[in-house]
This record gives C-alpha cells, sequence and structure tokens, in this order.
C-alpha cells in the first residue's frame, strides 16, 4: 500500500481534483474514488501505487542508459517540464510537437544537424565571410530550429520511453510511440482513456501545482536511475584499472633492471 505521507502530498498539490463529470472517459471508473460538486475526485492511493510503479519503471530505462522524451505543450506544464526534464538530463518538447518526430526521426536529425552546421561555422569564421542577408537568414532559421528542437539536440537515436502531459492533447505523440512501441507513461486525467499507454499515472494534468509534483517524483526516479549507472560503470572500471597496473609493474621493473644493466 501507498505510505500515507506521499498520499497527503499528493492531497495538499491537487493531485485529486478530475473533469466534471460529464466530460469523464468511463474507462478512468477503477481510479475514481467519489463524485463532488459535479467533478470527479481521483483515488490517491492509486494513484501514489502507479506513480511509484511508473517511477521504478523509468528509473531502470534511464540506467540502461537509455532517453526518455517528456513532451508537454499546455501552457501551464511548459516551464516545469523543461526545468525538471533539464535537471535529469533528458530530452523535452515544450512547443509545438513536430509531425514525425518519432516515425521520421531520420529527417529530424538533419535538421537538428543544420542547427550545429551553424555554430560551427560561427566557430570557425565562415559565418562572417557570408553577406548581412545570408546572416540573417541562417540566424532567423537556426532560431526557429532552436525553440522547436534545441531541447532534443543531444537525442541521437530514438527514445527508450515517452512520458506525456495530457494524452488527449499529445495524441499525435502518442499514435507515432504506439507505431513504434515505444513505451508509454502518461499523467491521466478524468477525461482521458488510460488505456491508450503503458503506465497511466491517473491524476489532474491541468494544475500546475499538480503537474510540478507528478513531473518532480518522476524525475528524481529518473537521476537515481543516472546514478545507479554511473556507480555501475565506475564498479566496472575499477577492475580494469587494477588489472592495467598490475600489467604495468612487471614492465617497469623490466625497465629499470635494463636501465641498471646499462649503468654497469
Amino acid at each position: 500500500m501507498a505510505k500515507t505521507e506521499n498520499v497527503k502530498d499528493l492531497l495538499d498539490a491537487g493531485v485529486h481534483f478530475g473533469h466534471l463529470t460529464r466530460r469523464w472517459d468511463p474507462n478512468m471508473a477503477p481510479y475514481i474514488y467519489m463524485e463532488r460538486n459535479g467533478i470527479h475526485i481521483i483515488n490517491l492511493y492509486k494513484t501514489a501505487a502507479k506513480l511509484a510503479e511508473a517511477s521504478e519503471a523509468l528509473s531502470k530505462i534511464a540506467a540502461s542508459g537509455r532517453k526518455i522524451l517528456f513532451v508537454a505543450t499546455k501552457k501551464q506544464a511548459k516551464e516545469i517540464v523543461a526545468d525538471h526534464a533539464s535537471r535529469a538530463k533528458m530530452p523535452y518538447i515544450t512547443e509545438r510537437w513536430p509531425g514525425g518526430m518519432l516515425t521520421n526521426f531520420v529527417t529530424i536529425r538533419k535538421a537538428v544537424k543544420k542547427m550545429q552546421t551553424v555554430d560551427r561555422m560561427k566557430q570557425d569564421g565562415r559565418f562572417d565571410s557570408l553577406s548581412k542577408k545570408e546572416q540573417l537568414q541562417m540566424n532567423r532559421m537556426r532560431d526557429k530550429l532552436e525553440k522547436n528542437l534545441g531541447s532534443i539536440e543531444d537525442m541521437t537515436r530514438l527514445p527508450g520511453a515517452l512520458f506525456v502531459v495530457d494524452i488527449k492533447r499529445e495524441h499525435i505523440a502518442i499514435k507515432e510511440a504506439q507505431k513504434l512501441n515505444i513505451p508509454i507513461f502518461a499523467m491521466v486525467d478524468t477525461n482521458s482513456d488510460p488505456r491508450q499507454v503503458d503506465y497511466a499515472i491517473p491524476s489532474n494534468d491541468d494544475a500546475s501545482k499538480s503537474i510540478e509534483k507528478i513531473i518532480a517524483n518522476v524525475a528524481d526516479a529518473i537521476v537515481e536511475g543516472l546514478s545507479e549507472r554511473k556507480a555501475s560503470k565506475e564498479k566496472d572500471d575499477k577492475p580494469k584499472a587494477k588489472k592495467a597496473d598490475k600489467a604495468a609493474k612487471p614492465a617497469k621493473a623490466k625497465a629499470k633492471a635494463v636501465a641498471s644493466d646499462e649503468e654497469e
């Protein structure tokens, strides 16, 4: 069972507030606790359990070295997601979802490379040799790409998972991930169908406090997974370093012996 203090924290953040009863999706029935003043109230014990399950799975994905792409283009979620995804060193989309972002990933990578080419031109001086008009055009192109794709610059391959805030709004991203069998984690409100995602976290996806609470928890789990990966790598590197030292010792001893022989 979920810890009581976790449920209380979720309650304080307003995670339990769903949509109007007339706007509900019947598939969310298992996660609804009651109806109050025409609004569905989410069962926070189930939210806490689902959040723990999703966090554990995301931590494992991060520990395996794969990226988790965050998607949240609604106004109240943009800044929160950008901050926490950056903290967890994960890519994110907070502007318009570029069609084919996943299903046509090669083309998206080409667009990112254009941006990187402009940066290289500025560093090596080639940019200064262009006319003012060409410089202006290239700067405009780069700014546009930076706004839409700058946050995924380091994502060189398809992500290991998608984390979505509001699956109704991000339905195109959901469909693309489904086509490619990419696991989908999401905050799912009472007006959405939880069957569309692999890990549904029943929660209020409209209030910034609620979004902050869930995303912060998820980001913490990812950071933990990355720390485990780092610790595991360091552990694996130690025996290699020891072997290298052992191999170096006879060589050093031999070199010393040769040097002493030459002196004699």
